[in-house]
């Protein structure tokens, strides 16, 4: 067997330890191919100081993260400087979008760990450089269930072809991805069917935990213990909680990308837990959010 093979998640084993799916550069290396799906795609780069990468798109869109560090992204006929920032954890970032058929070279001064969430895509449209001070910074939920998520590439926020992409942050102790709900059928109006990628970091070298159970026979069904750098693949299943172990608070990145016809972010709750929502209008939101405030402009 080879080392790639070795490496392939199995089909029913959708919880991918840090390493695992280590190739190159990367970190992490989670292609359509590797996944075993049709578009979402995500990768890590570590770059050491003064290092440059080159990526070639493909048939995907792309957007470059800042997870640490900041960087310089050249294309064709643009380039952006990221200003990025010190960790997932001290503020919301800068970040560029890559349309598919184009070339570009990632290069940082300083070193520094990017995210590469990309989706297989048909319309070709142009590199673009996304501020932070535009970033929408959402609170959701209330009490214990409280999280703040980070609306860089949602739906109707910031345009792409296929990928819709948000970063959720959940203080020690809080559930967030809850109520569990799924997006694996397409049901106009109802539910949109996205292949989901999370992505996690815990602050100080904590833990968390996520659950995906099955919303049909034979789905996906994962409860894993998380740290800084897994990732879990969500084909199919009512995915939540990911909880964050107090004292800790967790960090994930989605990535989202499906075959539907428009570009949007539907989801169908759990029935036997969607009652949590009710509560919420009775609650504050936890104190400790935001625990980052919006970029400002000029900052």
């Amino acid at each position: 067997m080879s080392t790639d093979e070795a490496r392939e998640p199995a089909g029913r084993d959708r919880y991918v330890p840090a390493g695992s799916a280590a190739q190159g550069p990367y970190a992490l290396r989670i292609d359509p191919e590797r996944a075993g799906w049709a578009h979402s795609a995500l990768r890590i780069l570590e770059l050491t100081p003064g290092q440059s990468h080159t990526l070639d798109t493909g048939e995907s869109e792309w957007i470059v993260l800042p997870l640490s560090g900041g960087c310089t992204v050249t294309t064709e006929d643009a380039s952006f400087e990221l200003l990025g920032r010190a960790s997932v954890f001290g503020g919301v970032t800068d970040f560029a979008y890559l349309p598919r058929d184009a070339r570009a070279q990632i290069t940082s001064g300083a070193g520094g760990r990017f995210a590469l969430a990309g989706a297989k895509c048909e319309r070709r449209l142009p590199a673009r450089y996304g501020p932070a001070p535009e970033v929408p910074v959402e609170l959701r939920g209330a009490g214990d269930c409280s999280r703040q998520v980070n609306n860089f590439a949602a739906a109707g926020v910031f345009e792409c072809d296929r990928l819709i992409a948000v970063e959720v942050l959940t203080p020690g102790g809080n559930w967030s991805s809850y109520p569990p709900h799924k997006h694996d059928e397409h049901r106009p109006g109802a539910e949109s069917e996205l292949e989901e990628i999370y992505y996690f970091e815990i602050d100080q070298g904590g833990l968390g935990y996520h659950r995906v159970s099955p919303s049909r026979p034979g789905g996906t069904d994962v409860l894993a213990e998380v740290r800084t750098g897994d990732a879990v693949l969500i084909p199919d299943g009512w995915h939540g909680p990911s909880i964050a172990s107090p004292g800790r608070a967790m960090y994930y990145l989605n990535v989202m990308a499906g075959p539907g016809p428009d570009r949007e972010w539907l989801i169908c709750d759990h029935p036997d837990h969607g009652w949590v929502r009710d509560t919420w209008p009775a609650q504050p939101v936890d104190p400790r959010l935001p625990l980052y405030p919006a970029a400002e402009e000029g900052a």
